[in-house]
């Protein structure tokens, strides 16, 4: 399948790379939609890998890369069902977003997240789970999840530990303030950081780098130096869904609801 356009974005095929755009208003979250496309889209990784070496993420939203999970649906959702059939619920989104996470994760090809503007939360997660982040001077990156009651559910914590050092974890994960693009590519978390507007030029210029070299030996040296935290996915999940049963996680997340802004877990 070499395009694609759905309701929450869109790929095509171009000079050996996939392109996803994420474009869904007003912030690009990820919710029931966005899931369903982005399962039809790593499904077909299989049918293109043998032509293409690289896939690139990047967002058609003008601010934003991705806002993270659709948590004013997620709040919808659970209050609309019994709370017993309510944690059902979750627990088969986040293994299905798990397995898309890990099919990113671990596919055939050089996956490249090209982030501008706002990255958090789940579309933080979504870009850790690329072999390549490239940012522009405006991004900023934050995990704000501990202050509605629960931790980041898409696989964001265990794959962090794996790229990054643990200080860095804890200091995203408990204060959930936004670092800068500067401060995470000193860090570790960028790859490559660009003038503004610059993230997809340069991630296009990347893929065609990666496109010059042999694609087994390519596959080989990223199943050896990116291993998937199996385990600790999976543990993520239990430890969410745990947190979810809390009275003021609903509290906090009606809250969140209620507020008319695309991004109001923000300071």
């Amino acid at each position: 399948m070499k395009s694609f356009k759905g309701k929450t974005l869109r790929w095509e095929w171009r000079d050996g790379s996939v392109e996803l755009t994420l474009d869904h208003e007003p912030a690009n979250e990820i919710g029931t939609a966005m899931l369903e496309e982005l399962e039809i889209f790593v499904s077909a990784f299989g049918a293109v890998a043998c032509e293409t070496s690289s896939c690139i993420i990047s967002s058609a939203r003008k601010s934003v890369f991705s806002a993270g999970g659709d948590l004013r649906e997620l709040y919808h959702q659970a209050i609309s069902v019994p709370e017993k059939e309510r944690l059902e619920g979750i627990r088969s989104f986040l293994k299905r977003i798990h397995a898309v996470m890990n099919a990113i994760d671990a596919a055939p090809l050089v996956t490249i997240a090209a982030v501008h503007g706002a990255c958090l939360g789940g579309g933080l997660e979504l870009a850790l789970a690329c072999d390549i982040i490239i940012a522009d001077k405006m991004a900023r990156f934050a995990f704000p999840e501990l202050r509605l009651g629960f931790i980041p559910g898409f696989g964001g914590v265990p794959r962090l530990k794996r790229d990054l050092g643990n200080a860095v974890v804890r200091d995203l994960l408990f204060t959930g303030r936004t670092i800068n693009a500067a401060r995470a590519h000193a860090v570790g978390l960028v790859a490559q950081l660009t003038g503004e507007g610059e993230a997809l030029r340069v991630a296009r210029s990347t893929a065609l780098q990666v496109a010059k070299y042999d694609p087994v030996a390519r596959a080989a040296a990223k199943e050896f130096m990116k291993p998937i935290p199996h385990e600790e996915l999976q543990r993520e999940i239990d430890i969410f869904c745990e947190l979810f049963t809390r009275p003021e996680v609903m509290t906090a997340l009606k809250k969140f609801a209620e507020d008319p802004g695309p991004m109001p877990y923000l300071p």
